[in-house]
């Protein structure tokens, strides 16, 4: 989907993507030496005002900037410029109404959210972070606007901004608080008005951006009535918000499920019991890490399949959704077999302080290693159902795959002989479980359907050499050269080198690829001149 600051739909993915990287950095800068200052007693008043912030805001933007953003590219499409026009001032209306609820909730009653999670002295950090819902809100839909034009710049302007800004101000919040002598949940709540600030400045800088940049021809055509178009919004983008915060409400209630059995069942104590479920969350970091980079692939997809559907231009739809796969299949499987095979020496390699805990943790990440590659493809499975208007499938499989792994984890957990060992596997069964689901829907309903067979299987060879050099590497040099900890960077440096090679010469990756990518067309002439100079 092009437009005159429009980009390609990898290439839109792949300016997210790079995004997202930045934004990831800039939060391990911001919360590694946060935990220094506040301890654990400050982090704890910190992540209960975070816990209720990301609720909140969940439900606000989890859905709706998606369908605005399909919205707004089928317009386009068309030609609709009043069209796309009211679409934006409708939804704009809606998050606003939405943002002043919750950013209300947390402003006026700070002291009854904290009561509810029994942490009274995170009310201050509570209140502090009631100016970002609002501007949050009204950031997604300004994101939602831009991306169903197909300009994903402003948002990744935006998430740097936005995580820059929490960096430095929050940061200097806490040490400044501290240095003046301020107790631990005065300083979280200084520490997470970086939060709010940054959102203040990401919403002004990209206000600018859209207000300057809106001012074009106007259209010819005569818009839908404001009720239809918030009735369509609701209905694109309710069922996604279900099945985000259904995710997390099976994640909570096999949390609560999982300690239940390991204290009534095993006989465990609660200290212990934790402890157990603690080594499964620690590899949680890396394993969540992949699909992040996912994400912005269907934020990039679900306009440009709409756009392509809005001119019944099918084989382009077809083709978008190709793509995505085979992005996603390039990403997920040396990340998710990445996981699985070096899970003992990152873990090792990142918490050398705890030994203990990160060698039980291997395991567990050695499994979700794999499951790693059903949640990413259960990402873009969802986005390619939400664009083709089936947005309601992801919300019935990812219902199946919760019941399946509560119903795994209760078997297995209560089973002496496996105990705490199950969690990873009922995680697997379950997004194995949504993407099955996901991919046989897709299969059955999409006109015409991308070769997933194909694919999938050359990535999934390059991840196969890959795994052979990467722990064939590491335990030559930890054995053989006794290199210790330097072995797994070493490790990955040449895995890395291996799947990018095998991609190549497989042809998971072609010039085609890598021409959508942003300045790719001139990298490819770049080397073919190198090429024909040396020959």
């Amino acid at each position: 989907m092009a437009g005159s600051k429009g980009q390609n739909f990898i290439g839109g993915a792949a300016i997210l993507a790079s995004a997202v990287a930045v934004t990831k950095v800039l939060g391990a800068l911001y919360k590694i030496p946060l935990g220094n200052l506040l301890d654990s007693e400050g982090m704890a008043h910190f992540y209960v005002a975070y816990n209720i912030y990301n609720l909140l805001l969940l439900l606000s933007t989890a859905g709706l900037p998606l369908a605005l953003s399909r919205l707004v590219a089928q317009a386009g499409a068309l030609g609709q410029e009043n069209q796309k026009r009211r679409i934006f001032r409708v939804a704009l209306g809606m998050f606003s109404l939405v943002g002043l609820a919750g950013g209300g909730a947390m402003f006026f009653y700070p002291e009854e959210l904290a009561a509810l999670l029994h942490d009274s002295l995170a009310a201050p950090a509570i209140r502090a972070l009631a100016p970002s819902v609002l501007c949050v809100s009204l950031l997604s839909a300004l994101r939602g606007y831009t991306q169903g034009q197909g300009d994903m710049r402003p948002t990744a302007l935006s998430q740097i901004i936005e995580s820059g800004c929490k960096l430095v101000v929050g940061l200097t919040g806490a040490w400044w608080l501290l240095a003046h002598g301020a107790p631990s949940h005065r300083a979280a709540a200084g520490a997470i008005a970086g939060v709010s600030a940054g959102s203040v400045l990401a919403l002004l800088v990209m206000g600018g951006q859209v207000l300057f940049g809106s001012r074009g021809v106007r259209g010819v055509d005569v818009p839908l009535r404001r009720r239809t178009i918030a009735g369509e919004l609701m209905r694109i983008g309710v069922p996604i918000t279900i099945g985000a915060a259904g995710m997390s409400a099976i994640t909570l209630l096999d949390q609560v499920l999982i300690l239940r059995t390991l204290q009534n069942e095993l006989g465990y104590s609660e200290k212990m019991a934790s402890a157990l479920y603690g080594e499964y969350t620690f590899g949680m970091t890396l394993f969540s890490l992949p699909a992040s980079f996912i994400y912005p692939v269907t934020v990039s997809l679900i306009p440009a399949i709409g756009s392509a559907l809005a001119r019944r231009d099918e084989r382009s739809a077809c083709r978008h959704t190709e793509s995505a796969f085979r992005l996603t299949a390039l990403l997920a499987m040396p990340a998710g077999v990445g996981l699985a095979v070096m899970a003992h020496p990152l873990l090792d390699l990142l918490y050398p302080a705890v030994p203990e805990t990160a060698e039980a943790a291997a395991y567990h990440l050695s499994v979700l290693g794999v499951a790693c590659i059903g949640v990413c493809l259960m990402i873009v499975t969802n986005g390619v159902l939400q664009a083709y208007g089936r947005e309601y499938v992801p919300v019935w499989s990812l219902l199946c795959g919760g019941v399946a792994k509560i119903v795994v984890n209760q078997r297995l957990v209560a089973d002496p002989a496996i105990g705490i060992k199950g969690a990873p596997i009922g995680t697997l069964c379950c997004y194995g479980l949504i993407a099955l689901i996901n991919l046989v829907v897709i299969r059955c309903t999409v006109p015409q359907r991308p070769g997933c067979g194909r694919i999938f299987l050359r990535p999934a060879l390059a991840s196969a050499a890959m795994a052979v050099v990467a722990s064939g590497s590491w335990r030559f040099m930890v054995r053989g050269l006794h290199l210790g900890r330097a072995a797994t960077l070493v490790s990955v440096g040449l895995a890395a080198i291996v799947y990018g090679l095998s991609s190549v010469w497989l042809g998971a990756v072609t010039q085609e690829d890598i021409a959508c990518f942003p300045k790719g067309k001139k990298w490819l002439n770049f080397s073919k001149l190198a090429q024909n100079k040396r020959y």
